[in-house]
C-alpha cells in the first residue's frame, strides 16, 4: 500500500436502496438526536400550525361548499368561484378595483415613504432620534384613538370640520365638502389615512438597517468615485439593507390588502357610500359576519390570500436573493 492510499472506513451504512421503515427508524433517530432543539421550536410550531396552517387548510376547503355556520356544509364544487367572478358585480366593479387601488397606492407609498423617513432621521444625532422615532412609530399603535381626536374632526363635513373651516377662511371652497360621505374623495381621504398611520414595524426595520450599514462603505465608496447622498444611498444602502426592505416590502403589502375598516371607520357607515371604499376585506366581513354565508365568505378569503401570494412574490423578486 502506497502512502497517498488510507484504508477504507468501515461504514454502517445500507448498500440498498432504503425501506420506507428504515427512512421512518433513522428520522426518528435524527429527531432523538435534536430533541432539544425540537423542544425549543415547538411553540413556534404549534402556533403557526393552529393559527396559520389549520384555518388556511379549512378556508380553501370550505370555499367548495355551502354553510350557513348552522348546518352542515354542502359541498357545491367550483359554485362560489364561478359566482364570484361572473355574477357578484360588487366584487368585480367594487371590491377588486378599490382593493388594488388601494393596495398600489398605500403598499409602494407606504414602503418609500417609511425609508425616506428612516433615512432622514438616520442622519439625526442619537440623543434627538429616539424622539423623532416614537413622534413617527406612535400613531401606528394608537390609531384608533386617533382617529376619532384627529382624523374624523379634521374631515368633517360641516363648516366647523378643521378642513373645510381651513379652506373656507382662505376662501378656496365656498361651502363644506364631504370628505367621507362623497364617493369622489373617501378613497383618498382612505390612502392619506393610512399611509400617515403605516410607519410600523417596517419603519422600524428600514432604520434599523440604514443605522447598521458599515461607513467605511461610505468611505471607500467616496474613493471610487460616488460624490452624492443620492449615489451612495443608491450603490450602497438600499443594496446592503436588501433584507430589511424584503421584510418591510411585504409588512407593508400585507396591510394594504388587509385594510378595510379604515373607509368604514371615515365614513361612519356601513356599506360606505356607493361601495366607494368597498374593500375585499369588507366584502368578506359582509358575507361571513353579516350574512353568515361562509363558504362564500371563505372563498373569497382565498382570493384575497392569492392576491396577497402574487404581490409578495414580486417583493421577493425586487429584494430577494437566491440565499434568501
Amino acid at each position: 500500500m502506497s502512502l497517498n492510499e488510507t484504508p477504507l472506513a468501515k461504514t454502517n451504512v445500507p448498500t440498498g436502496k432504503p425501506t420506507l421503515q428504515t427512512r421512518f427508524s433513522l428520522l426518528g433517530k435524527r429527531i432523538w438526536q435534536y430533541r432539544l432543539s425540537y423542544l425549543f421550536i415547538a411553540p413556534f410550531v404549534i402556533c403557526f400550525l393552529a393559527f396559520i396552517v389549520i384555518p388556511v387548510l379549512a378556508a380553501f376547503g370550505l370555499s367548495f361548499t355551502d354553510f350557513n355556520t348552522i348546518q352542515f356544509p354542502n359541498f357545491i364544487g367550483w359554485d362560489n368561484y364561478a359566482y364570484i367572478f361572473s355574477q357578484d358585480t360588487i366584487f368585480l366593479e367594487h371590491a377588486i378595483p378599490n382593493t388594488i387601488k388601494f393596495a398600489v397606492i398605500v403598499g409602494p407609498g407606504g414602503l418609500i415613504l417609511s425609508f425616506i423617513l428612516a433615512y432622514l432621521i438616520a442622519q439625526i444625532p442619537d440623543k434627538f432620534r429616539i424622539w423623532f422615532v416614537l413622534a413617527i412609530y406612535a400613531p401606528s399603535l394608537t390609531g384608533g384613538v386617533v382617529m376619532q381626536i384627529i382624523w374624523l374632526p379634521l374631515l368633517a363635513g360641516d363648516s366647523i370640520g378643521y378642513l373645510n373651516s381651513f379652506l373656507l377662511g382662505l376662501g378656496l371652497i365656498e361651502e363644506p365638502q364631504q370628505w367621507v360621505l362623497d364617493p369622489a374623495y373617501l378613497m383618498n381621504a382612505m390612502i392619506i389615512v393610512t399611509l400617515w398611520s403605516s410607519m410600523g414595524v417596517g419603519f422600524l426595520a428600514m432604520l434599523a438597517g440604514i443605522l447598521n450599514v458599515d461607513p467605511t462603505l461610505y468611505e471607500a465608496a467616496r474613493l471610487d468615485g460616488v460624490k452624492s447622498r443620492l449615489q451612495e444611498v443608491w450603490y450602497i444602502t438600499i443594496p446592503y439593507m436588501r433584507p430589511q426592505m424584503l421584510f418591510a416590502s411585504v409588512m407593508a403589502i400585507v396591510s394594504a390588502f388587509k385594510a378595510g375598516a379604515i373607509g368604514e371607520q371615515l365614513s361612519q357607515t356601513k356599506p360606505t357610500p356607493e361601495y366607494a371604499g368597498h374593500t375585499l376585506v369588507n366584502h368578506i366581513d359582509d358575507f361571513g359576519l353579516i350574512r353568515f354565508e361562509m363558504g362564500y365568505a371563505a372563498a373569497l378569503s382565498v382570493v384575497l390570500l392569492v392576491f396577497i401570494f402574487v404581490f409578495n412574490r414580486l417583493s421577493w423578486k425586487l429584494f430577494g436573493s437566491k440565499e434568501d
